[in-house]
């Protein structure tokens, strides 16, 4: 796509997507156990999984009324979701936002929103934005940290703050960024699912604006990651093409009636935050004290640096810690934050006992 081009990355119409169908992923996930219990000499006790960045502390679960689960889902339940959305992110009354089972259904249909598209990715980051753009037809461009030009760009997608190592994009960049792309008709995508940890770096507060889209996953900071629920900011249209290409009853009821209810939780929010930042702090601290180097992360999740991570992995799975290894960085590992973190550094230690760093 050159940049005279009329049609440079518009949004689709809201009665369908540009192209295709999305493809299966092939990318690989952690917080999946299943594999670990049945292998040959698997630890046979409780394991700790540290492979996801889900908060290890979930909002408390309410009764439900008997009807959220016996009804479809409804009009108003959506509404109130919606509404509950907006004023826990900040979001102007003119936007358009949609609800999705987890913002990975967003991540499916996103490219299916534009035409064949230069799409440049600041990474590394969560693989499957990489895969379904091109597994679209699109031109993919994997950027390793900030790029210095958006010249040849249609597209710009990043996470922020960033998974797995945590970088945080200041709102000046930002703004200039979504400025230039949008001025040529391009496009910023962002992906928050990590923001409500540092609500500092969001962009809630200007979506809807033309070229600007903006994902917010709900079961990260709130524990309910089983949940499935995500949302997406967005001009109106594109809102409107994602609902299209949904269908209907996309949300659950029960996620309607306990998304709406723990957005509106602002003190149990704030409250958790400041634990998840002093725990981090705290895990941070005690990974120091035995040598092992913390490159960053979020309050949520925090990677690390040794020499061999899948050996380092290997053994820790002996003492059924599971953490998130990455081909592609071999010397990295991710931890998410243990509840109990006494268990925890015992494991630990009784790994470095054997294990050389």
């Amino acid at each position: 796509m050159t940049e005279d081009d009329s049609t440079m990355a518009a949004a689709a119409p809201a009665s369908q997507l540009v192209h295709g169908q999305p493809a299966p992923s092939i990318v690989a996930h952690g917080g999946d156990l299943s594999g670990l219990r049945a292998a040959p000499g698997a630890y046979a006790g409780d394991w700790l999984d540290l492979s996801t960045g889900i908060n290890p502390f979930p909002w408390p679960l309410p009764d439900l009324p008997a009807e959220a689960w016996t009804r479809l889902p409804g009009a108003d339940g959506m509404a109130a979701l919606l509404d509950a959305a907006r004023q826990a992110y900040g979001v102007p009354a003119a936007a358009g936002i949609v609800a999705a089972p987890g913002t990975q259904a967003i991540i499916q249909l996103l490219p299916f929103l534009f035409p064949t598209s230069r799409i440049a990715i600041l990474g590394p980051t969560y693989a499957e934005h990489a895969h379904v753009w091109r597994q679209a037809g699109h031109d993919v461009r994997e950027i390793d940290g900030v790029p210095g030009s958006l010249k040849d760009i249609d597209v710009l997608l990043t996470v922020n703050p960033n998974n797995p190592d945590g970088r945080a994009l200041g709102l000046p960049l930002l703004h200039r960024w979504h400025a230039e792309l949008s001025s040529r008709g391009g496009w910023l995508i962002l992906d928050e699912a990590f923001a409500d940890v540092a609500p500092e770096v969001s962009l809630c507060a200007q979506a809807g604006t033309p070229g600007l889209v903006i994902l917010r996953s709900f079961g990260k900071f709130f524990g309910l990651a089983g949940l499935r629920l995500g949302f997406m900011l967005a001009p109106a249209e594109m809102t409107g093409t994602v609902s299209v290409a949904q269908g209907p009853w996309a949300v659950s009821g029960p996620a309607l009636e306990i998304g709406a209810a723990a957005l509106k939780d602002a003190a149990w929010q704030a409250q958790m935050r400041d634990e998840l930042r002093m725990r981090s702090r705290r895990f941070d601290q005690g990974m120091r004290e035995r040598g092992i180097h913390v490159l960053g992360g979020t309050a949520l999740f925090r990677l690390a640096k040794v020499s061999d991570a899948a050996g380092f992995a290997q053994a820790l799975r002996g003492q059924g810690i599971h953490v998130r290894i990455f081909e592609k960085q071999p010397q990295w590992m991710r931890f998410g934050l243990p509840v109990d973190e006494a268990e925890f550094w015992r494991r630990l230690d009784l790994v470095l006992q054997d294990f050389r760093l």
